[in-house]
């Protein structure tokens, strides 16, 4: 006798949604939650790097409830400049306080900084 037989962990595991096998559901996948724009605060820097060059540093966005390769995309589209994403902090080459700060309102971020 095994040592879950006859109880619920015993049995396949089922979709909630059309109670076939989880292998041989075809749900689509829920999509993953999203925090509206409003509800967060972005935070805005410049920092100095090597040789002199200056970033456009975006803090407080989290990662989970955000899509910030997209956001960065947006951003980079918006400054003509290249970037980067590093961890939770994006980050666009240049100065570009003035134009990130218009496309996060513009998205409905509250931005400081």
């Amino acid at each position: 006798m095994r040592l879950f037989e006859g109880t619920p962990f015993d049995r396949p595991p089922r979709c909630e949604k059309c109670d076939q096998l989880e292998e041989e559901c075809v749900c689509p996948p829920e999509p993953p939650l999203r925090i509206p724009p409003e509800q967060q605060t972005a935070r805005l820097s410049i920092e100095k790097r090597k040789k002199g060059k200056r970033v456009t540093v975006v803090r407080g966005l989290p990662e989970e409830g955000n899509d910030l390769p997209e956001l960065l995309k947006q951003l980079k589209d918006r400054c003509g400049a290249g970037g980067a994403l590093k961890g939770d902090e994006l980050e666009i080459q240049g100065e570009q306080l003035d134009r990130v700060r218009e496309t996060l309102k513009e998205i409905g971020f509250k931005v400081k900084g």
